[in-house]
């Protein structure tokens, strides 16, 4: 715990002039605002949360079928003895376990091809997200989920979930079958609920097998890539977008019966690749898209769209009552002059709020080191060049609430009385 500790205080220092990369949010490296339960959240608001579900299954899937790797070789066996099939496959159209499964780094067999979704992870990223996994094979894979998604009622029984946070107990929203497009809800408090059933962390008491892995991947394919209407062994299907040549339409295995044909087995062997030009393609368009949107929302802003809608209601019908009260001040010519500069605390919260709409930024909240998560619930800002960015623009915010609220209140006391 604390070498992990440690770990995490030399990320964040390297960050220190910088916003996180998008890599580093998936990793975990990352601390609120801009961690990976932020986005998820982010996410959420704009019912896209799927494809991000989606990356982090396959991701479970890989890191499952790279433990299953690493226990063949610890027993003494090669992986060309224990499962022949995938062995060819790999040497023939290549395999992102190259290293763990001892296949050559200098061969052409060690790399997947990208050519249907061009240039895809870097090395470093993929180096990057793959220490995620390293970590929990080392707890027996399951010491620590990768998943931020909010705990339940009616999950697995082996479903956990990494760290409590302020908005423990809230639900997701209904899902979206298309990435990253504002569905057009508005979503509140009230219908925030989880889709998801897939476990995020699977128990290691036995030996991980191929059935497990046939397992895992079914699951992901009915319920992510099955078209909607499949009903059958998937009723809360959530299918994501993928374009026409990532897309998978049928699964021929089951996990309730092992393989037996020739036809079977050489389709076993495609399983540990079998959903990762699809989770490439997920982690462009997220970096991409909604990536760059979640880091001005939670990099330059502390409220969410809901929170600064309340305060622009609040604004308006605030600055009506202090107009209302100047002018009564000014026509019923009310002395001594000196009573209208208590007109500044209505003006004040006026524009507060109406300054904290425009930029969704609230002063108050950011002085006192805190952002939304979901309206009106908060956590302490943890990222050093976050606090840094949103401090001065609170500054900054609180300077342009002092200006107009001196020249209103200076505007309406310099206006004479005169009695209708």
């Amino acid at each position: 715990m604390d070498d992990e500790k440690r770990q995490q205080d030399d990320w964040a220092s390297s960050r220190k002039n910088r916003l996180p990369s998008f890599t580093e949010v998936l990793s975990r490296r990352t601390r609120p605002p801009v961690d990976l339960f932020m986005f998820y959240l982010f996410l959420q608001r704009e019912g896209a949360e799927d494809i991000l579900d989606f990356w982090l299954d396959v991701q479970q899937h890989e890191n499952l079928c790279r433990a299953y790797f690493k226990d063949v070789r610890k027993s003494g066996r090669t992986i060309k003895e224990d499962w022949p099939q995938y062995w060819d496959y790999a040497r023939r159209r290549g395999s992102i376990y190259g290293t763990v499964v001892g296949l050559s780094t200098d061969g052409g067999g060690t790399k997947r091809s990208t050519t249907s979704t061009g240039e895809m992870l870097t090395e470093q990223d993929k180096r990057n997200l793959a220490a995620v996994g390293t970590s929990d094979e080392k707890t027996g894979y399951g010491g620590r989920s990768t998943s931020p998604r909010p705990p339940t009622a009616g999950l697995s029984e082996h479903t956990r979930v990494a760290s409590a946070s302020p908005t423990d107990g809230y639900e997701n929203p209904p899902r979206s079958s298309t990435p990253f497009s504002l569905s057009g809800r508005t979503p509140t408090l009230f219908n925030m609920r989880r889709a998801s059933r897939a476990p995020t962390i699977i128990p290691r008491a036995a030996a991980i097998t191929r059935m497990d892995l046939i397992a895992s991947a079914e699951r992901i394919f009915y319920r992510y890539l099955s078209p909607a209407g499949n009903t059958v062994n998937s009723p809360e299907n959530h299918e994501i977008y993928l374009p026409p040549s990532l897309r998978i339409h049928s699964f021929p295995l089951s996990s309730s019966h092992e393989p037996k044909t020739q036809t079977e087995l050489a389709l076993m062997a495609q399983i540990p690749d079998i959903f990762h030009a699809q989770k490439e393609y997920c982690f462009r368009a997220m970096e991409q898209d909604a990536f760059p949107r979640f880091l001005r929302s939670k990099a330059f802003g502390n409220l969410t769209p809901i929170s600064a809608l309340v305060r622009l209601i609040a604004g308006l019908i605030i600055l009506w009552i202090g107009l209302a009260a100047a002018f009564a001040l000014i026509f019923l010519d009310v002395h001594p002059k000196s009573k209208r500069f208590f007109l500044f605390i209505p003006f004040t919260l006026a524009v507060l709020f109406l300054v904290s709409h425009q930029y969704e930024l609230d002063p108050i909240l950011v002085f006192l080191g805190q952002s939304e998560t979901t309206p009106f619930r908060t956590l302490t800002i943890r990222e050093p060049y976050v606090r840094k960015l949103l401090m001065g623009r609170a500054v900054w915010v609180t300077v342009l609430v002092a200006v107009f609220v001196a020249a209103l209140t200076l505007l309406f006391w310099a206006v004479p009385g005169h009695r209708l």
